[in-house]
This record gives structure tokens, sequence and C-alpha cells, in this order.
């Protein structure tokens, strides 16, 4: 037998990234503009760095609380008191090691082998495998595509629903098609889940990237009652430029804590205790740090979708909310093969649209929370690019 044969078969079915392969081609090119992954071109700022610095050489290497340290646990408290307008307590809230690992804790605590969670596609690829992988069984709803928007057919969702149905896995705004549900989506959503007794994994780590007149996307704490089985995950990679330190957070019921804290404990024992200051600062200090990146980011998309549709040969509307313009090209039926060649004549990355699941295999996704100027630079590569397909 060979070595992959005798591996977990839910391992080996693990799929490669579709945009880990694309960054992969294309990494240390000279001139390369990346807009294939999820996060800006700025690194973490100054005040955080120091605070984690200053905690690393002070000492603070040991084994922590498995919930997150008390103070980070009352800066989220704090936080969604300014943003979300709601009173939670810290048992409310646990540090995880990334919103990856704050997604792939909600499908374990929800989902048990032979379960059904049902996400809407195109999506980001990292759910499908998390629910895939814990045993349960990942079923997707194409999102409806019609004059360059995306939207949600109620019915539809609901038709998904069988026996074996656990949870909805909702990501608003959403990555990568920008769709972002508005309250009464939420609404109906929610009945929807109350009406089947289903849980809610309710991702809202673009809410802050919102470009609908408002300071953050709706939410389900806009609308939800003690009692409704929702848990939020969320992370402070893209609002405080912190991709690279892994660290996120779930909102859940406090009867859940327990159960929470020993999946931390038997996955990864708890996020460093010198990160966990920076984020403790990030959150108390990092508003109008988040808000730059959010202006940076309004101006880029502006950018790069005004040039993209001016081509004519582009089929998109500017997102209501997230970082990325999900774009479906008249000439391109194979995105992967697409992206690939992109990256070699042009020097543009974007992540293939087959890399987000069903109805996503003619699109291409550019992420712009970058430099407007590199944007503008790279909107016209594309532009070009486009115009001799």
């Amino acid at each position: 037998m060979s070595i992959i044969a005798s591996l977990s078969p839910r391992a080996v079915s693990a799929p490669e990234s579709g945009i880990v392969e694309i960054i992969n081609h294309a990494r240390g090119r000279e001139g390369l503009i990346p807009l294939w992954a999820g996060e800006g071109d700025l690194p973490s700022p100054d005040f955080i760095n120091r605070a984690a610095t200053e905690a690393l050489m002070a000492g603070e290497t040991f084994y922590t609380w498995q919930r997150g340290i008390p103070e980070l646990r009352q800066a989220l408290s704090d936080y969604y008191a300014r943003h979300f307008s709601v009173s939670l307590p810290i048992e409310h809230f646990y540090v995880t090691g990334s919103g990856m690992h704050a997604i792939m804790l909600a499908v374990q605590a929800i989902a048990s082998p032979g379960d059904e969670v049902i996400y809407l596609s195109p999506t980001w690829p990292n759910i499908i495998s998390a629910i895939d992988i814990s045993g349960a069984h990942s079923v997707g709803l194409p999102l409806d595509f019609a004059g360059g928007r995306w939207s949600l057919d109620l019915a539809k969702l609901e038709a998904r629903i069988t026996p074996k149905t656990r949870g909805l896995f909702i990501n608003t705004p959403a990555n990568p098609t920008g769709w972002t549900a508005t309250l009464e989506d939420l609404k109906n959503i929610l009945a929807l889940a109350r009406r089947h007794g289903l849980w809610i994994i309710a991702d809202e780590i673009y809410a802050r990237y919102y470009y609908g007149g408002a300071a953050r996307a709706p939410s389900f704490l806009d609308i939800m009652e003690e009692g409704d089985r929702i848990i939020f995950a969320n992370s402070f990679s893209k609002n405080w430029s912190m991709t690279g330190w892994r660290v996120g957070w779930l909102v859940a019921p406090p009867e859940m804590g327990q159960v929470i804290e020993n999946l931390v404990q038997y996955s990864n024992s708890g996020v460093a205790q010198f990160l966990q200051r920076g984020a403790v600062v990030a959150l108390n200090e990092g508003d109008e740090f988040v808000q730059a990146n959010i202006d940076r980011a309004t101006k880029a998309r502006d950018i790069l979708c005004d040039a993209l549709i001016a081509t004519n040969r582009v089929e998109t509307l500017k997102p209501d909310g997230a970082l990325y313009a999900f774009v479906k090209v008249d000439g391109i039926t194979d995105s992967r093969k697409a992206a690939l060649d992109i990256v070699d004549k042009i020097g543009v990355a974007l992540a293939p649209g087959s890399a987000f699941g069903k109805g996503g295999e003619l699109f291409l996704r550019a992420c712009f929370l970058r430099d407007p100027r590199q944007i503008e630079e790279a909107a016209a590569r594309l532009s070009d690019y486009i115009k001799r397909l």
C-alpha cells in the first residue's frame, strides 16, 4: 500500500487551493502586481507591533487562557459596543488562531459526520473544505447572477434543507462576490433557520468594508434575539492589516463556553499572549487606521471597476462590500487558464473564479485593498489585455 493510500481519505481528498496555485506560480516575479489574495499591501501599523514586541520582550511567552486573555475579550466587547451597538459581556467572546480557525471550530461545534452544512456559492474555498474535513457534507447553493449583481433566492435556499442539515454558513459581505445581505435578507434567513432549528455561522470578517452609505454592513446582531443559534466568526486580518498574525475570534452564546474552550485546547491550545497584546491595542486604538484602510479600498474599488467596466467586455458592478472585484470577462471560459496567462503576459496576479466553487468558473477575482496608484496600473494592464482578447 502506498503512503498516500494509507492516509485518512478526508485529508487526501482536501483539494489544492486554486488561489495558492496562482500564488506559487507568480510569487517573486519582477514587476508583479499581486491581487491574488485577500490582503492589503500595508504592513501592520507600528502601534500594534510595539505592543506585541513589548509583551514578547517582557516574557509573555507562557501558556495562556484558552478563551483569550481577559483584556482582549473586554476589548472585543467594547469594540462591538462601539461599532455594532450591542452590549455583550466578555463571556460571549473567544480568541482563536485566525479567522480560519474560528470557522473550523464553529463547524466542529455544530456538525457531526454525516450532517450537512449549506453555504452560498461562489465562496471562499476554505469553508467548503472545513466542512468536509470535519466529516460533514458541504452543500452549495449558487447565488443568482444577473446584470452584474448577485442575489439570494430564499426559496432555493429552503429547498436545499434536508433532515440532515445542521447549519447555514452565511458570509456577508461576501468573498469573492461582494454580495451583501440587506437587513431584510438577514431577517428572512434567520426566520428560515428558526423554522428548521438550524445554526447559522455568520462570517462577518468584511462587515466594516461596506460601500452602501453606512459605517458597516447589516449584521445578524441587529436582529437576533436571545436563544438564536448564531456563531459569529471574525479576524484581525483585514481591518488592521494583520493577516500574518493569525488571530481571530468567535462570538457565541456563553453556554458554549466550555465546548469552545475544549476545541481550542485540542487544536492550538490558545493564541500566544504577546500576539493578543497587539490585538488589544488594535481594537482599542485602531479605529482611525481601520477607517484609512476602508477609505483606501473605496478609492481603489472605484478605479478598478470603472476601468474594467469601461472596456465593455466585463460583466460586473461595483461590489457593495468586501475587498474584491469579481468579474466575468467576455471571451474567458477557463478562469484557471486565464489567471495563469494574465500572470505570464501582463504581470497581474488574479485568483481564478474556479477556486470559489460552483457558479464562479467564468470569473476572475481581484483584491483591491492596495495603493490606488498600483491599482491604476493594474487596471490599465488588465483593460489592455481584455480589449485584445
